[in-house]
């Protein structure tokens, strides 16, 4: 997925390119270097739109990694006297 960003007069004078960029991913279009919209594609948006993507895949992470099993071990040993010599 490739992240495009353009200024607003960039998308006024050129809204074709916009489009064809939004094929290949979200086009930011910024007003006075400011993030102010974003364009997508209707698939794009529709699948955001419906949630039906889950968190691991929204992160972009292989698919089973939501699986993997993570053991952590109660520490005592957290604080300790500062030596200042």
């Amino acid at each position: 997925m490739t992240i495009t960003t353009i200024s607003s007069r960039e998308f006024n004078q050129d809204t074709s390119r916009a489009k064809k960029a939004a094929a290949n991913g979200p086009v930011f279009i910024t007003d006075r270097g400011t993030p102010a919209h974003v364009l997508l594609t209707i698939a794009d948006y529709r699948r955001l739109a419906s949630g039906g993507d889950s968190i691991i895949e929204r992160l972009g992470l292989p698919p089973g990694i939501e699986d993997v099993e993570l053991e952590v071990t109660a520490r005592r040993d957290l604080a300790c006297a500062a030596d200042f010599t």
